[in-house]
């Protein structure tokens, strides 16, 4: 793929993320494909913050390996990212902040003084401007025409109005024309692809599936990386007549919600793997009473507090066993922003159809980096049935009743003649509970065994109805990639730059990761001559669900648990190890 990458530097309360977003913009109102990586601290103010936007003529998965242009706004920036640019690239910085000799930068990559200070004063004392003018300079070397920057800059103010508009435009304009005069577009600049493209981070996907598939109420308490979810929801509550309320604490949260979805009405909370941990009493309760209600678990590394603005996929186990004892529920894990589109819609319908919990795994790298997304892979036409088909008859209302499938008859709650109980106790068809003066006496054994497997009766239905394994890649190759999550995203942009080296490699990746559709994993599995199981924790969580469910030991391993996301380059290299180890 054709590509460019620009990446952007400084310290936290900078304005990084703006001057980044600005050019993701810039690239996929030009048609390109965009992959927005931000990578920040837990601190309002200092730390290193940096924003890579990587835009290409093809689909990117991945920050990918390397930069071309880095706007760096102190030395620091140049002292961490250099190395990481291209032969051709360019640092832009001001001469004013810092000296900046060729003996800093690697062979190849030139420096470009640009007078941000200079150019923000001569509009207005506050230094902030000086992003302005740096990024006018980034646009020009990257190929984004002016007027389409002054386009983004307009939006993003949004009803601002005045002098900060006419600053910011002014000031880019200075910086533009200055890099236009002094430096040459970048080699690798793209142009103008076709129309413009959605772009949109995980979180607002999943947001908008949410409220696609009949989203009408939000409980949650705000937790990184979950909480924009509630930020997006909250801002277009009253356009899509969405109640959103943000509770006291994740307790409230999800009971808020199995409460309002036990009433009728679908509903979601979302939280991080702390958070999740204090929910899970609660999604006992929502297994018990058979009440859907869909959970965004977004991890971050832990354990505890661990690294609350980086990611990982160590919640695995957690969401496996979350609760006490044993209910049915489903866990599904996209892997970029459309994936996590169509996942929300699922969860929801498969909450509301099989009546019971569903989690959709995310974590800090989905949930808040950037990816174009085609609109048409939003289908905002979702259509969204009623489940409650129960309507008074005169008979005896069973809400537990025994049926093939385990998915009993659901009643809208308060109707006369459907009055049942709903207790967390273990109870009959009708509710009556048998935990209290029952329990022990063997009709009463009897009944909680039968009741136990109707509810898990569930989990053959979900694996069969929840979205499948999926080999991609090439028929035959000697390797086979597995992975879940976001991790798949490097994984596939690893596999094109094998497969430009003469390795071909397929990838099995798993849209759910429980229950897993056996059949079909066992079939995926049996035509793998190799495999390298791929994920972001220490333990190789979901390779030990794969063995204990199919007795497959994926014995080759690429783990990461640094905080940080999978690379390219990274996944490439252990690959080669594989492959010249089966050569020997």
């Amino acid at each position: 793929m054709a590509e460019i990458a620009v990446r952007v530097g400084g310290q936290a309360g900078d304005g990084i993320q703006s001057i980044g977003e600005a050019l993701a913009r810039g690239f996929s109102r030009m048609g390109l494909h965009v992959f927005g990586l931000t990578a920040y601290q837990s601190v309002i103010r200092g730390g290193h913050v940096w924003f890579q936007a990587r835009a290409s003529d093809g689909r990117p998965y991945s920050p990918g390996d390397a930069a071309d242009i880095l706007y760096a706004l102190d030395k620091a920036t140049v002292e961490i990212h250099a190395a990481a640019l291209r032969p051709g690239g360019t640092v832009i910085y001001d001469p004013e902040k810092f000296a900046l000799p060729p003996s800093d930068l690697p062979a190849g990559v030139q420096a470009l003084g640009v007078p941000t200070l200079a150019i923000a004063r001569k509009f207005t004392s506050q230094s902030i401007l000086q992003n302005a003018g740096g990024l006018g300079a980034a646009a020009f070397l990257a190929g984004i025409p002016l007027d389409l920057l002054h386009q983004i800059l307009l939006d993003s103010f949004g009803r601002k109005a005045g002098d900060v508009v006419t600053w910011n435009t002014g000031a880019s304009a200075e910086g533009y024309r200055f890099a236009e005069a002094h430096a040459s577009v970048c080699a690798r600049a793209l142009s103008k692809r076709g129309a413009p493209k959605l772009l949109m981070t995980g979180n607002q996907a999943i947001a908008l599936g949410a409220a696609a598939a009949g989203l009408k109420f939000l409980a949650q308490y705000p937790m990184t990386p979950a909480s924009s979810i509630m930020h997006w929801l909250a801002a277009h509550a009253q356009t899509l007549g969405i109640v959103v309320k943000q509770a006291e604490d994740e307790l409230a949260a999800i009971n808020m919600a199995i409460g309002a979805s036990f009433g009728g009405v679908r509903s979601m909370t979302a939280t991080s793997g702390g958070g999740f941990a204090l929910m899970v009493e609660a999604l006992g309760m929502a297994g018990m009473t058979e009440t859907p209600v869909v959970v965004v678990e977004s991890q971050r590394a832990g354990p505890s507090t661990g690294l609350p603005t980086k990611t990982e996929q160590g919640d695995l186990n957690l969401m496996l066993g979350a609760g006490q004892g044993e209910f049915p529920r489903a866990i599904l894990a996209p892997s970029n922003p459309a994936e996590a589109y169509r996942a929300a819609i699922d969860a929801f319908r498969l909450a509301e159809e099989w009546q019971t919990p569903v989690l959709l795994a995310s974590d800090l790298h989905l949930s808040e980096n950037l990816m174009t997304v085609d609109r048409e892979e939003v289908d905002l036409d979702v259509p969204v049935p009623s489940l409650f088909t129960v309507t008074p008859n005169g008979h005896t209302y069973q809400r537990y009743q025994y049926t093939e499938s385990g998915v009993s008859p659901r009643a809208l709650p308060g109707q006369p003649g459907l009055e049942f109980v709903a207790g967390s106790d273990e109870h009959d068809e009708r509710g009556h509970l048998v935990s209290d003066i029952r329990a022990g006496i063997p009709v009463w054994v009897s009944e909680r065994r039968r009741m136990m497997e109707k509810r898990m009766k569930k989990l053959e239905g979900l694996a069969k109805d929840a979205p499948p394994p999926v080999l991609e890649g090439t028929a035959g190759a000697p390797l086979t990639f597995v992975a879940w999550g976001s991790t798949v995203g490097a994984v596939r942009d690893a596999q094109a730059e094998l497969a430009a080296t003469g390795h071909p490699t397929n990838l099995l990746h798993f849209p759910t990761v429980y229950p897993l559709d056996l059949p079909a994993t066992r079939r995926l599995l049996a035509v793998a001559h190799r495999t390298l199981l791929v994920e972001a924790n220490y333990s190789g969580q979901f390779g030990r669900l794969l063995r204990a469910e199919t007795g497959v030991e994926l014995r080759e391993r690429l783990l990461k648990y640094d905080g940080e996301p999978f690379l390219p380059h990274e996944i490439v290299a252990r690959a080669l190890e594989v492959l010249n180890d089966v050569r020997k």
